[in-house]
């Protein structure tokens, strides 16, 4: 759906201070023994981000191109370090050597059969008007993690790449063997297209952005609007970071600045490197090769919004793919900063976004740095007031997370030991593309973003909360008008990977949607923003407000506002879904279900000392903050050990979207009952491990 907004006069109010809002914020906290003197706090805090200073940095931080690794991603390290150093954190810039390729040369020419050239790119991305479009340091378009090679083949249209549409070619009796398959982006991450085509012996992938999904079919292009206009390109990773994130060739170890060269394993060894190239396109370049397309007409559901009838190929069209990666170990940096707890300095609070950017990065992802910024700035002011968390704040500014989570997941497998104590990790990513609130979390924290957002006004009317829900309900046509604001699953695509699917540390993940048809392209800039998304950068304050609350909540809850019993009540669902799958007759569920009833029971009796903390909780936060953990398995998921969440990870045919209960499900859709058998049982042990430690609470 479109969404056309503009600033009325609750914009403007936004821009003033708080006066009279704290008067209807929540007088109740959950984990708060004072809630009152909590609230002061709030209210303190939600003073201080300032929307024209979130405007600034934002203009600042997109000032230039700034890859990871290159001079300009150090710059905007050092201005983040700045800002924090500036609002009393202790602050430094942490490198890493790690694995990462930038283009040399990227090419394309397409010729009809008859040897007709039809195109040649892939093509400058340009407007009738963009003053950041001709900045010289811009990088052409590219995949991070794509293969170097030189290959002609023949062009196969596959949809979206989705395992069902090869699936379907395939039915079809398409052979893709040392073919190009040319995909258009959406319902899936863009690593999978490439790996799915490997896997069924392809030479190349070409990846466009089809209008009907984020250009002309949607609404007015850029300049003139939000979408993609015709030369815009999604750079993009198709690194297969369903198998492990982060640097290629360190995969659970960091790659610190003194790893030796000897510790670093082959990355065409390990699973998480395409061996085929794949090269991104705009629309502009693959409407030529789509109109000369033979074979069968493409079914409803595979047509695009280009102005003729698609068609599958694989004849009509070959094409010649030269793709020249520079591939070598470069050195990227984050920006830590850190507030020492006075009670507790061995539990962290982390919160987190990514700094680099494919070009400029305005909504991706430096809008959330700029709320990151203004959030350490509402807590720089309460540090000067003399307040100190109890528990230590740390804030994170990552590179590199667009090649691949690289900088966190570095970051987070050099402090494995320490983050055992983090009680949470909350990212932001796309933290502003337009007005609409979204959320996704662990489902112990699904009721703490709810409570927060309750106290932070909208730029609109009443709280971030009530806009929360009524646009989710107006949206789904929801008939209950007391449904709560929906809280999605954590997959992966983010910084939050590492932490919570790795480590166990339970997450949370923010932002705010609107139209955004820029995603990755040189439009991605400052000008864009300030045209669409976020004129006034009332929204930046917004999701500054809400990230500075995360932490202030989390680092000073007598009681961890974790809410154990929603995620007993999650759980059985999802084993309900998995047992009713046909391939899943003859596995016995009884166990998992007893053992997450037991949970959940369990965490109803703890419920209640969480909402009337005991004079010394340090027993029941312990027990709290382990139950996460214990849902890691040793062992990992099935070809993927690195993820060790039994509950959540990334699905190796989604990447980005979550599967629930991952080993038992993935399982089941392979028919692999044997295998999805081991997962129920290694399932069941962890929600048994989960409840025992709940149990222990007396």
């Amino acid at each position: 759906m479109q969404r056309h907004w503009r600033c009325t006069v609750s914009c403007a109010l936004a821009l003033l201070p708080l006066a009279g809002w704290a008067q209807s914020a929540p007088t109740q906290l959950f984990g708060y023994s004072n809630p009152t003197a909590e609230a002061r706090l709030d209210e303190e805090f939600l003073a201080v981000p300032d929307a024209k200073l979130a405007g600034e940095e934002l203009k600042t931080l997109t000032a230039e191109p700034h890859l990871a690794s290159s001079p300009q991603d150090y710059k905007t390290a050092e201005y983040v370090a700045a800002k924090f150093r500036a609002a009393g954190l202790e602050t430094e810039i942490v490198p890493y050597r790690v694995l990462m390729n930038q283009p040399r040369k990227v090419s394309f020419e397409a010729r009809t059969d008859e040897g007709v050239l039809l195109a040649t790119g892939p093509t400058p991305e340009h407007v009738s008007s963009d003053p950041y479009q001709d900045n010289p340091n811009v990088v052409m378009p590219f995949n991070g993690s794509s293969a170097s090679g030189d290959v002609t083949g023949e062009v196969v249209y596959a949809n979206y790449g989705t395992l069902a549409d090869f699936n379907q070619l395939a039915a079809e009796h398409v052979d893709l063997h040392g073919k190009i398959v040319l995909v258009r982006y959406g319902a899936n991450f863009r690593g999978v297209k490439v790996y799915i085509a490997q896997q069924r012996g392809a030479a190349g992938v070409l990846i466009y952005s089809d209008p009907r999904d984020d250009g002309y079919y949607q609404g007015d292009v850029y300049p003139h609007g939000p979408w993609r206009p015709a030369t815009g390109v999604q750079r993009g990773s198709v690194q297969y970071l369903f198998n492990y994130p982060g640097d290629p060739q360190t995969p659970g170890v960091a790659s610190t600045m003194t790893l030796p060269d000897s510790a670093r394993m082959d990355p065409m060894k390990t699973g998480n490197q395409p061996t085929i190239i794949s090269i991104p396109i705009s629309y502009h370049d693959a409407e030529p090769m789509l109109r000369a397309l033979k074979g069968a007409a493409v079914p409803t559901n595979w047509q695009g919004a280009l102005p003729f009838h698609y068609h599958v190929g694989g004849s009509g069209v070959r094409v010649h793919l030269v793709s020249d990666q520079d591939y070598k170990i470069r050195t990227i940096w984050d920006v830590i900063g850190r507030i020492p707890g006075s009670e507790q300095p061995d539990a962290w609070v982390v919160l987190g976004n990514h700094r680099d950017a494919w070009v400029y990065g305005a909504v991706d992802p430096n809008s959330g740095t700029a709320a990151m910024l203004e959030a350490v700035h509402g807590i720089g002011a309460l540090l000067r007031q003399g307040w100190r968390p109890k528990r230590t704040i740390i804030f994170a500014s990552w590179d590199a997370e667009e090649e691949g989570l690289i900088g966190s997941t570095e970051w987070a497998e050099q402090n494995a030991k320490p983050l055992q104590k983090a009680v949470a990790y909350f990212n932001v990513d796309v933290a502003v593309a337009g007005p609409s609130f979204t959320a996704e979390a662990v489902p112990s924290l699904k009721k703490f973003l709810r409570e927060l957002t309750k106290e932070v006004p909208s730029p609109v009317s009443g709280s971030v909360y009530s806009q929360w829900k009524l646009r989710s309900a107006h949206e789904l046509a929801a008939a209950d008008a007391s449904a709560d604001a929906p809280v999605g699953d954590l997959g992966s695509g983010s910084d939050f990977t590492p932490f919570l699917q790795h480590l166990g540390v339970p997450s949370t993940d923010i932002g705010s949607e609107g139209a955004y048809g820029v995603y990755h392209s040189v439009f991605d800039n400052y000008a864009w923003y300030t045209m669409n998304a976020d004129p006034h950068f009332v929204y930046l304050q917004e999701m500054a407000r809400v990230f500075g609350l995360e932490a202030l909540h989390m680092a000073d809850a007598d009681v961890l506002p974790l809410d154990y019993v929603s995620y007993g009540q999650e759980l059985t669902q999802y084993l309900k879904n998995a047992q009713a799958k046909p391939t899943a007759r003859g596995i016995d569920f009884g166990p998992a279900l007893a053992a997450a009833t037991q949970f959940t029971a369990a965490a109803q009796q703890v419920m209640s000392l969480e909402l009337h903390p005991p004079a010394n909780p340090t027993a029941l936060n312990t027990a709290l903050r382990s139950v996460e953990t214990a849902f890691l398995s040793d062992a990992g998921l099935p070809d993927r050990p690195w993820y060790k969440h039994t509950v959540y990870a990334p699905g190796v045919y989604t990447g980005y979207a979550a599967v629930d209960i991952p080993g038992v499900n993935e399982a089941l859709d392979a028919g692999k009952t044997d295998v999805a058998k081991a997962q129920l049982l290694a399932l069941t042990a962890a929600i048994q491990k989960a409840g025992a430690e709940l149990e222990s609470v007396k």
